[in-house]
């Protein structure tokens, strides 16, 4: 009888430290995801010059935004003097 509570007991433990294991490994992804979330959503990458929309070239290697978010479509990216901003 004393067998069978002991392999009870070890099989609980096992049991124990696998699901303590699986919840640990839980917590580190969500903690991972929010990291990377919250890293995503504070960084604004500073403009950099590129090919503005209608712009082209045939050099390798040189490519444009989708949709710039430095300027207007059809102005630079700072403001003219004098502008409101």
């Amino acid at each position: 009888m004393k067998e069978a509570s002991a392999d009870m007991l070890r099989t609980r433990r096992a049991t124990l430290w696998l699901c303590l294991l699986i919840a640990s490994g839980l917590v580190l992804v969500a903690a991972a995801n929010a990291h990377l979330l919250y890293v995503a959503s504070i960084s604004q990458p500073s403009c950099v010059v590129h090919l503005r929309q209608g712009e082209t070239t045939n050099q390798p290697g040189r490519f444009a935004a989708a949709d710039s978010s430095c300027s207007s479509p059809l102005g630079s990216a700072r403001p003219k003097e004098g502008s409101e901003p």
